[in-house]
């Protein structure tokens, strides 16, 4: 079935097809340079009211597999390829890319010029875009697009609706996550190394949190602009110093905000698994995988208890921050890292440490 993505400027190509072919899908696209793990990346919420526009091209060979998902929520609106595989080659898979996006409605489109659509974007900024039948014509197009109201705190959206629990055998810590759209491997992560993790909707109170009796919390990824998750913003602050926390990418986010720092929409943000980071305490490089539109402004004139840990070295952007003396630290891109590199995946052990330190009274 033939069918065209339309940008707010104007520009159109024309595809096929695949998916939900039956919706339109209308939302800003993003684009991600990673080679491999489509499952993982539609499945993460952080995609939450995109579209996403794959650069690898081909996408689908290796199909779904039941063990792969990052959560249980698939919310991007649309997804963007060169070239759909309908036949996988992979003895793990359970159904077709094609099967999953059509049983989630989610909007597909294959055979257009996806490195094109990549440089518009990286040139140009960020846009709206509309999957749309191929003889929509333009002018309807394009008021959609006009009247297009873009979305706000999608955290609400995506975060879990009651507590849960993911234990491991003979644990050390109980460890807090503050769901704001957790992917799965941070919590896999957390119980590879003794925790108890607790997860618990955003919006928990401060004082049910304590109740819990954490050795740490984690504040997660997810979706949209960190200032529309003020729940959160007011949790850390009454958090931060009495027990030790980790944020993670949104969570690096609120917590800079939460200390006084600024937060801004990127031109079109870093989505892949390639990034290079340069850790300011060891000076060592971290190949890192990323996911985010917006970043941590940089001030010179910080609270000087908050160091800037990392740094960005293709655009010098902030990618970690650390408040030493409250056991507070935090990354802009995923230690996860599903799909992508393990460098970074230290950063658990470092979260472990400081719980460490905080029950042994370093403070």
């Amino acid at each position: 079935m033939k069918r065209k993505l339309v940008l707010q400027d104007g520009r159109v190509w024309v595809g096929h097809g695949f998916g939900n072919t039956k919706d339109e899908a209308i939302a800003e696209i993003v684009f991600n340079t990673t080679m491999a793990g489509y499952q993982e990346i539609l499945s993460d919420p952080s995609y939450t009211d995109q579209m996403i526009c794959m650069t690898y091209p081909l996408v689908g060979n290796y199909g779904i597999t039941d063990e792969d998902y990052e959560s249980k929520i698939v919310s991007p609106r649309g997804f963007i390829v060169r070239e759909y595989n309908d036949k996988p080659s992979n003895f793990r898979y359970t159904k077709t890319l094609n099967e999953w996006l059509e049983e989630n409605s989610i909007v597909g489109l294959t055979h257009v010029d996806t490195r094109e659509i990549t440089q518009t974007i990286r040139d140009e900024g960020s846009m709206i875009g509309l999957i749309c039948d191929e003889d929509t014509d333009i002018e309807t197009a394009m008021k959609k697009l006009h009247d297009y109201p873009l979305p706000h705190d999608q955290v609400s959206k995506v975060s879990c609706r009651k507590v849960w629990y993911s234990r491991t055998r003979n644990p050390k810590y109980n460890v807090v996550a503050v769901d704001c759209g957790i992917k799965y491997n941070i919590i896999r992560q957390l119980n590879s190394r003794g925790c108890n993790v607790i997860v618990v909707p955003y919006n928990t109170p401060y004082e049910k949190i304590l109740h819990m009796n954490p050795d740490g919390v984690l504040l997660s990824n997810g979706p949209g602009d960190p200032e529309d998750v003020q729940p959160v913003i007011e949790l850390i602050q009454k958090l931060q110093g009495t027990v030790p926390l980790f944020g993670i990418c949104l969570g690096h986010q609120m917590i800079a905000l939460a200390n006084g720092l600024h937060t801004y929409k990127m031109k079109f943000g870093h989505r892949g698994g390639n990034h290079p980071v340069m850790n300011m305490d060891t000076g060592k490089i971290e190949i890192t995988s990323q996911n985010h539109s917006f970043a941590v402004k940089q001030d010179e004139h910080m609270d000087p208890k908050i160091r800037v840990t990392h740094i960005n070295l293709l655009d010098r952007t902030v990618e970690g921050l650390a408040i030493d003396s409250d056991f507070c630290f935090s990354v802009q891109y995923h230690p996860e890292s599903a799909p992508g590199p393990e460098d970074s995946s230290y950063l658990f052990s470092q979260f472990i440490q400081n719980m460490n330190a905080f029950k042994g009274g370093a403070r």
